[in-house]
């Protein structure tokens, strides 16, 4: 395990969009015995897709003792060569990397978007600037939109370098004022924002994604880094290692609830969050299928399933 410490000046935003730069995470969180988790992602990787169903399961258990901030941030260097066939290899890199990472953890993503859109070079920016024009709305109309936006990449395979594409996800995210949207799509503002992020990157040495950093009480104490992703027990290690009390964990909310909080699930989320393997997640879910609860959506390397009856497509529970 690659695990690195590092006091670092961070550029903190608020909901409105400004921000402020501070050399220590947020006192008050840790006066308040909260342990703040810092999530470096890029929209596009796999790798950070793949860790939802933890995520969701460190928000079910340790909520109540976790803050998060998602920092997104990506490699735009090695999409700015001209289209051709630096271009194209790259292309297929990425559609091989979506294969084998949805093989490997269930967690379904298809790599032939890649090839089934035309996803210019300019896909990354496009795609992280949407995030931050909805994140200037709220912390949690962004988390909300970020999903949105992988779901529409990995599950639908849509082309998420096309406005018309990210201002669908926007219509789909509850909370969000489209108009809004889509006047900081491309804003000063939102780059501003952006420009945060990759700052906090730099100072934080954050060099590949997915990357979580950990700050607990001891405001003297550096932050604690973990690069990549590793099973659950190791983030619960830390989280006992960090917090001066024992942490007592939530239970799990009843299962037909969990789906219709975040409107649609894959499998593995299910599988993960509820201890169960992929095959009795399965089972459970087909039973409220046919008790006419969800509806299944296939997708490759895996199932997702969606809540009925409910009065918005999406209800997700955020960072």
């Amino acid at each position: 395990m690659n695990m690195k410490e590092k006091k670092s000046q961070t550029l903190y935003c608020e909901d409105n969009g400004s921000c402020t730069s501070q050399h220590t995470p947020d006192y008050s969180a840790r006066q308040n015995q909260v342990i703040e988790m810092y999530v470096f992602l890029d929209p596009l990787c796999p790798e950070c897709w793949a860790m939802e169903p933890m995520m969701k399961k460190l928000r079910m258990e340790y909520g109540d003792f976790l803050r998060f901030h998602v920092v997104l941030t990506h490699d735009l260097e090695s999409y700015n060569s001209p289209c051709g066939s630096h271009f194209r290899s790259l292309m297929k890199e990425m559609a091989q990397s979506y294969n084998e990472t949805g093989c490997r953890t269930g967690m379904p993503c298809d790599g032939d978007v890649w090839y089934e859109n035309d996803l210019d070079r300019t896909t990354p920016y496009t795609a992280v600037m949407a995030v931050k024009a909805a994140e200037l709305q709220g912390r949690a109309v962004g988390s909300r939109y970020l999903r949105r936006l992988r779901e529409a990449l990995f599950m639908y395979k849509e082309n998420i370098a096309d406005d018309h594409v990210l201002i669908n996800c926007a219509i789909r995210t509850e909370g969000m004022d489209v108009d809004e949207f889509v006047k900081d799509l491309h804003s000063p503002s939102t780059e501003k924002a952006l420009s945060g992020d990759q700052c906090t990157a730099r100072e934080m040495d954050i060099t590949s994604t997915p990357t979580f950093v950990f700050f607990g009480m001891d405001t003297d104490e550096p932050g604690l880094k973990v690069e990549g992703l590793y099973p659950y027990h190791v983030y619960e290690s830390i989280l006992e290692d960090l917090h001066p009390e024992e942490l007592n964990k939530r239970k799990p909310i009843p299962l037909l609830d969990f789906v219709q909080s975040y409107s649609i699930v894959a499998t593995k989320e299910i599988a993960v969050v509820y201890d169960m393997s992929l095959e009795e997640a399965g089972r459970e879910m087909r039973k409220l299928k046919l008790q006419q609860k969800v509806e299944e959506v296939p997708a490759k390397h895996g199932s997702f399933w969606r809540a009925l009856h409910t009065s918005y497509e999406n209800k997700s529970t955020t960072f």
